[in-house]
């Protein structure tokens, strides 16, 4: 019997269908240092400078400037997060970036009303003015059941750990805020934008399908841990462990699913959009026999001149 090393399971070289020694292929294995977080911080960076190019270089920056913005805002936010980390003191860099979470986020309201805009052209401006403010009542509705809210003390003390916490609950607010929009513009494109300006496979239609992915996901992953906040009640440190294993799980499912609808504004952005004028059918031909019996008829003042 042939002596095992450490840490190498016995293999069976017929059974497991390998040929040659199976021990010396069991020991030759693929060294990966990378973690799933680095993984898909390099697949989102990549992709978003990919989405960048294609709206340069297929001239789609002219049409849709507010989401392009958005695009260069979260590549900026994602690059700096990580290279001003632990270079500049754990205060300053939690202020960078909250600053450029509630600067995404604003930018986001300004994305929504540019696809708004444009999947709903033909709507008149005081129409699409009480739409979007319905929206944003139903939204604040959600909004104010959603979550804890800090204590008014906490929010209004003067510290500058108190000022950060002020920015921190307005960009959380403010993002959660352009989700739950995202989600609904998203449902409204989809059910109506064929009658107006937002065909199928046009980029307005394909982009607010993209941004609704992507805050369903985001919304889901908030939905889930706050149930299982609720629900779990750890009391040791092993008991926690698992728990946020499972949180981090979750981030990187939601960072996969981001990663995928970059993935579609890519393709479908570098795809031209149909022409709506081959889309619609074409005039029956005219009836030529009926016309030329009617053009070989001699008309009743010919006859009389004759």
């Amino acid at each position: 019997m042939r002596p095992q090393g450490r840490g190498v399971p016995a293999l069976n070289s017929q059974r497991d269908g390998y040929s040659g020694s199976a021990l010396d292929k069991a020991q030759m294995h693929f060294d990966w240092h990378f973690t799933a977080v680095q993984v898909l911080w390099t697949l989102t960076f990549a992709a978003q400078l990919i989405l960048m190019v294609v709206l340069l270089g297929r001239d789609r920056v002219r049409r849709f400037p507010w989401f392009t913005v958005s695009v260069v805002a979260a590549a900026l936010r994602l690059l700096c997060g990580r290279e001003l980390f632990q270079r500049l003191p754990q205060l300053t860099y939690t202020a960078v970036l909250i600053v450029f979470t509630l600067v995404v986020a604003i930018v986001g309201l300004l994305v929504i009303v540019e696809l708004a805009r444009k999947a709903f052209a033909g709507v008149r401006r005081a129409e699409l003015i009480v739409n979007l403010l319905g929206l944003l009542l139903v939204t604040a509705g959600i909004m104010s059941m959603w979550g804890p809210w800090p204590a008014w003390k906490t929010l209004t003390a003067e510290s500058q750990l108190a000022t950060l916490r002020v920015l921190d609950l307005i960009a959380e607010k403010t993002g959660l805020l352009v989700n739950l929009l995202n989600i609904e513009l998203g449902l409204m494109v989809v059910i109506f934008g064929r009658g107006f300006k937002a065909p199928w496979k046009s980029h307005t239609q394909r982009i607010v399908i993209g941004l609704s992915t992507a805050s369903m996901g985001a919304v889901a992953v908030q939905v889930i841990w706050q149930f299982v906040l609720r629900s779990a009640q750890p009391h040791t440190q092993a008991e926690a462990r698992p728990i946020l294993e499972f949180h981090d799980r979750l981030l990187n499912a939601n960072g996969a699913l981001y990663v995928a609808v970059l993935v579609w504004w890519i393709v479908w952005l570098w795809i031209d959009e149909p022409d709506p004028a081959a889309a619609r059918p074409s005039a029956p031909p005219p009836d030529v026999p009926a016309e030329a019996e009617a053009l070989a008829e001699p008309t009743s003042d010919t006859t009389a001149a004759e």
